[in-house]
């Protein structure tokens, strides 16, 4: 099964990605750390990715797109997969070339989404930031809801709850 998990930064996507897999037996991939680790590499795309990152910008999303459907090709995926992080874009929702079974959406407010990012003590979640990043989602991520949505395989889960209470949902409503 393949599975791409949605909501805004902040709301426990990662979290759930990985129980997810687990509970499935499949892999999972973060987006945001894939984009890490390629900003810290020293050429061009990994500066590129750097700078969008920096400025709390969507990284260049056919650059993205080309990123995880290679990534997503790789031996460890093909059981199946819990997508953390993409896509953020609609563009990259209808040009993802590899199938979805079912998108998952996180749903919280921007209030609790802000706490939990402050009370992680980062360096980089600031409230400026948060707020960007933020409006960001809203503008550009926000819109792919309906896109799963008309597809029939939107999952759509209050967030604001226990860790636990999310994953038997989440599970419940995937099988």
């Amino acid at each position: 099964m393949n599975i791409v998990i949605m909501g805004p930064v902040g709301s426990g996507k990662s979290t759930q990605a990985q129980l997810i897999a687990r509970e499935l037996g499949i892999s999972t991939l973060n987006t945001g750390d894939l984009l890490y680790f390629k900003s810290k590499e020293d050429s061009d795309i990994g500066q590129l990715i750097s700078s969008a990152m920096r400025a709390g910008e969507i990284v260049d999303e056919g650059l993205t797109l080309d990123l995880i459907e290679k990534h997503l090709r790789e031996k460890e995926h093909q059981k199946g997969f819990v997508l953390d992080g993409f896509p953020r874009t609609i563009w990259q929702a209808e040009n993802l070339k590899i199938p979805i079974n079912k998108a998952i959406y996180l749903a919280t407010s921007d209030a609790v989404n802000t706490k939990r990012l402050l009370n992680r003590g980062r360096s980089d979640a600031t409230l400026m930031v948060i707020e960007k990043r933020l409006k960001v989602y809203h503008r550009e991520t926000q819109p792919i809801l309906s896109f799963y949505r008309k597809k029939g395989i939107l999952i759509e889960i209050n967030g604001e709850r226990d860790v636990d209470e999310i994953l038997d949902d989440i599970l419940e409503k995937i099988k």
